[in-house]
Parts: structure tokens; sequence; C-alpha cells
């Protein structure tokens, strides 16, 4: 079992009269229930995806059964039962996972950068708590090192209860979980520590603001060794350009290497997408486009948990820009 340096906090259920409570949200501004779980009021029993990060639209999931919800210190969860996507994970009313695309994720924000250079040894997540990169990082056999901090203990604990076959990850014997803010973690990294560093988070809001800043940026690659990766969500090009831009740019500044954008699709996710920004730092040059530690695709398929999105076609064509983005974010790019 992984090394665990916090004890987990007990994950409480509601009662029984309450669980599949989907029809008792109240008319409210937003079109929300008051506890602003997302319930929407317009259509009972549909769980409504709304944010001033996606003024104007929402998207829409049918719920069968509400299983959990409850409040840690950060944020409100809830985990639901859906009619078409299986069990979905909510954090302040924004989908994080649902069993059916989270794979077009996990893998994709895990795959691209550990394919990207040869034999990584030793691998950083933050954020990630559903352990679902754990799980993807676990595939490359030269790893001998993973630390994920996560700010979040019942994130944890939730992903643990609800979602087995994501939170797997964290069964593996090279993982040590952190229970923490990883900005201030990585000010205590010694320098060139890292290979790789994987940064799983949600949006530049509330307690993943300082996710998406310059000196968070320097301290990453301050973390990292000569010609170390960084792999973080990056928004979505469809609504979030702006938010883009200045992640790109401050990445251009940071890292001295190559930086680059890609994007994946994820049906459940606001715009039906998502993107990554890939950095790497001053040394050993690294073509992300070109993987030069391909997964063995054969091998992943017959593991008890074949890949179900990534290959190495889809890593290459991941980095291919729509040309209203690549004018605004490609031409500069290594």
């Amino acid at each position: 079992m992984a090394d665990e340096s916090v004890v987990e906090s007990p994950v409480k259920r509601q009662r029984d009269d309450e669980e599949n409570g989907v029809s008792v949200s109240m008319d409210t501004e937003g079109g929300k229930d008051p506890q602003g779980n997302g319930l929407s009021s317009v259509i009972p029993g549909w769980f409504s995806e709304i944010s001033s990060m996606w003024p104007g639209e929402a998207h829409s999931l049918k719920v069968e059964k509400i299983l959990f919800q409850g409040k840690s210190e950060y944020q409100n969860i809830m985990v639901f039962q859906s009619s078409t996507y299986g069990k979905v994970l909510v954090l302040d009313g924004v989908i994080q996972l649902t069993e059916r695309d989270e794979c077009a994720y996990q893998e994709m924000i895990t795959h691209l950068p550990l394919c990207s250079i040869p034999n990584p040894k030793k691998v950083l997540v933050i954020g990630g708590g559903d352990g679902g990169v754990l799980r993807e990082v676990a595939r490359h056999s030269s790893v001998e090192k993973i630390d994920i901090c996560e700010i979040d203990s019942m994130v944890v604990d939730v992903s643990k209860q609800y979602f087995p076959d994501v939170a797997v990850g964290y069964e593996d014997p090279r993982v040590t979980l952190t229970v923490g803010d990883g900005v201030a973690f990585l000010k205590n990294v010694p320098e060139g520590m890292y290979d790789a560093i994987i940064v799983d988070s949600s949006d530049p809001i509330g307690p993943a603001q300082e996710l998406f800043e310059k000196p968070f940026f320097a301290s990453v690659a301050k973390a990292l060794r000569p010609g170390g990766v960084l792999c973080t969500q990056a928004e979505s090009i469809w609504l979030h350009m702006d938010i883009i831009e200045d992640i790109v740019a401050n990445c251009r500044q940071i890292f001295k290497g190559s930086v680059n954008y890609a994007w994946t699709t994820v049906p459940t996710y606001p715009s039906g997408m998502i993107g990554f920004m890939l950095c790497s730092t001053e040394g050993p040059p690294v073509d992300f486009k070109h993987p030069v530690n391909p997964l063995d695709e054969n091998e992943c398929q017959k593991s008890a948990r074949p890949l179900k999105f990534y290959n190495s076609e889809i890593h290459t064509a991941s980095f291919c820009l729509p040309s209203f983005a690549k004018r605004k974010i490609g031409p500069k790019a290594n």
C-alpha cells in the first residue's frame, strides 16, 4: 500500500431518505438549489453545470441517485449516479470526472509528458486526489517514485469509496501521498528532484488559482531536472483563450526548453474538450509531438486495465490546433 502521511477522514453518507432527493431543488437565482450543488430547478432530477467560467451555457446530466454530499474544509463535494455516464464526481458544482469519460483526461495528462522523455524515474502529481493520474503513471515501469500532493483529504476518501477503479492508483507501493498545499510543497522540493511534474488542477478559481500563476511555474521549473517536463491542465480554447494566452506567455518566460499546447476531448467538460500545457526545462531537448518513450500498447491492452483512449497516433494529433487557436498561441510554440 502507498505511504499516506495523513489519517483518512470519515466519509459521511446521507440519510436514506435524502440519497435519492434529486428533485427537491428549489427555484433560485441562477437555476440552482440554495446549497449550490448544481441540481437544476429548471429540469428536476438533472445536474446542470453553471459557472461564470462558461457564462450563458450549461451542460446537464440526468441524476439517477445522489450517492454522497459533503463539505470539506475547501469545497462542496458531491457524487451522483447518472443515467448515461456512470458515477460522477462534482466539486463546487463543477464536474471533475465521470466513469465513462475519465480515461480521455487521465490517460492524456499523464502519457503526453511521460512518453516524451526517456526513462522517467521520479514523478510528482499536484492535485489529482481521485487517483487517476497515479493509476496511469504506474503503467511506466521505469518510474521508481510517485509523489502526490492533494490539498483536500476528503476528495481522496470519497474517490476511494465511490471510484475504486480510478483510486486504484493509491495502491501502488511507489506512491507517497501528502495532504497539503501544492504551492507550499513545491517550495520545499530540492532543486532538480523530478523528471516530470503533472498538475491535475481544477479551474483557476478558489484553491487552484495559484497553480496558474508565474511564481508557481517558476517553482515547478526549479524542481525539475534539466530536460524535465511539466504537464498542467490548461482550460478550453473555446471558452478560455485569454487564460490560455496568459499561461502560454508565463510558461515561455519560465521554461527555456519546449512550450506546447495540446488538447483532448472530454464530453462532460465545458465545451467538450480540455487542454494541457506541456513545457520542458533547459537541457536535453524534448519533442513532445514525437514521443521517444512510447508505451507498449500491446502489453497495455493485455493488462487488467487496458488503455481506453491514449495511443501514439492520438498523442501526436493532440498538438494540432484549429486555425483560430494557432493564430493566438501556435506560431511561437517550439
